[in-house]
């Protein structure tokens, strides 16, 4: 493998991590890009995007990101509380009426964001198809009755966030929340990043493989086998009947193998899940949340700081009691997410990749890749490549 691309001065030593990622077998294809003070550091990208015939990783190359959807979502929802047109404090129910039945009328959209709504799955059984089709998903979901009190916990909404949180983009702006990204930053800042790709760019998507035995709603294929004790204890945190399990599959619509390699996933609005984009894009997004970029700048300072503070304590009750904490819509960090400074903040998808910003460091990052991992906030991928970053501005 022969990494493509180039860095700036003093960011050799991210090519070398870039590098040792493939040479230690742990890529099939990805790609890294970073941003500092404004402008573009790093940019490369390598490997395979398509096991089956060879295809390799272009420039242009894309895959989809998981939850590092959600990353661009929380920033659509936080432009819109910066432009005074929803606020945290608000309840969901002044934007989205019909969402207050079943004892929902004082979830606030600050609890949405935040994971603390107590609506990480619907009960109602939806098919993959009416997933993908929304109304039916938030017609579910207004039906829906909390698991927990609001504000009383927090626990991952994977797939329901997207739904929650872009539902009320959309009552906002009387547009769908893929297209209200597009108009905010994608053609503004000109991103390879999508909520909903056009069928043009669909040959562009890089084929997911590896993941979880069995799907649990990671879209890889071709996995290492899993021997019983491993699958057992997979079933046991993450099985269908579990908290986590039906996070992960909206309550099992998700849950078939390989799903995320179809058109019909790619196409649709997962706004949660289903992002496509490249390392460059999602970089080039979270600088300009710290700054102007080519003249256009995202969220302000003021709106950066509220969107990363904590809103969240204790253990995460759907995430295995983990300590992941969130703002606005972010990961922020704690004893588990240790990337950038104390002030930075951003997502983490299914299987590896990463938005990040760091507004102290005035560093952003995208990583993206086919190859699905376990981790649940980024892999040693990842990390070496970020830490590389940081070592070359020290």
């Amino acid at each position: 493998m022969t990494t493509q691309g180039w860095t700036a001065d003093g960011y050799e030593g991210v090519r070398e991590a870039f590098d040792a990622n493939f040479a230690d077998g742990l890529e099939v294809g990805a790609a890294f890009s970073a941003y500092h003070q404004g402008a573009k550091v790093v940019d490369l990208w390598g490997g395979v995007a398509d096991v089956r015939e060879g295809t390799p990783w272009e420039e242009d190359s894309m895959a989809v990101v998981f939850s590092t959807t959600k990353g661009a979502t929380a920033i659509c929802a936080n432009r819109l509380i910066q432009e005074g047109r929803l606020s945290a404090g608000d309840r969901v129910v002044q934007h989205w009426p019909e969402f207050g039945e079943a004892g929902k009328g004082d979830i606030t959209v600050e609890q949405l964001l935040s994971h603390q709504a107590g609506l990480a799955w619907v009960d109602e059984p939806l098919t993959l198809e009416q997933a993908l089709a929304w109304d039916p998903m938030i017609h579910a979901l207004e039906r829906q009755a909390p698991a927990w009190e609001p504000g009383t916990a927090h626990g991952y909404h994977a797939i329901t966030f997207g739904n929650l949180v872009g539902e009320v983009v959309g009552r906002v702006t009387g547009e769908s929340v893929g297209t209200y990204f597009r108009e905010l930053a994608g053609d503004p800042l000109g991103l390879d990043f999508w909520i909903g790709l056009p069928e043009e760019h669909e040959h562009r998507v890089a084929r997911l493989v590896g993941g979880i035995a069995g799907g649990g709603g990671d879209g890889g294929e071709g996995g290492d086998p899993v021997d019983e004790a491993t699958q057992a204890a997979l079933d046991a945190f993450m099985g269908p009947d579990t908290m986590l399990g039906k996070a992960l599959t909206a309550g099992g619509a998700f849950a078939g193998d390989g799903i995320f390699n179809t058109r019909a996933v790619h196409a649709a609005e997962v706004p949660s899940a289903a992002g496509i984009g490249d390392a460059r894009s999602i970089a080039r997004l979270y600088a300009a949340c710290l700054g102007e970029v080519d003249g256009v700048r995202i969220l302000d300072d003021e709106r950066v700081r509220d969107a990363s503070t904590q809103r969240t304590k204790g253990p995460n009750i759907v995430l295995m009691d983990l300590d992941i904490q969130f703002g606005l819509g972010f990961f922020l960090p704690s004893s588990l997410v240790t990337v950038g400074g104390p002030k930075s903040f951003g997502h983490f998808g299914a299987g590896g990749s990463v938005g990040w910003a760091d507004p102290e460091a005035g560093l952003s990052f995208g990583y993206v890749m086919n190859r699905m991992d376990m981790g649940l906030a980024g892999d040693v991928r990842s990390t070496r490549l970020i830490d590389a970053c940081y070592a070359a501005i020290a």
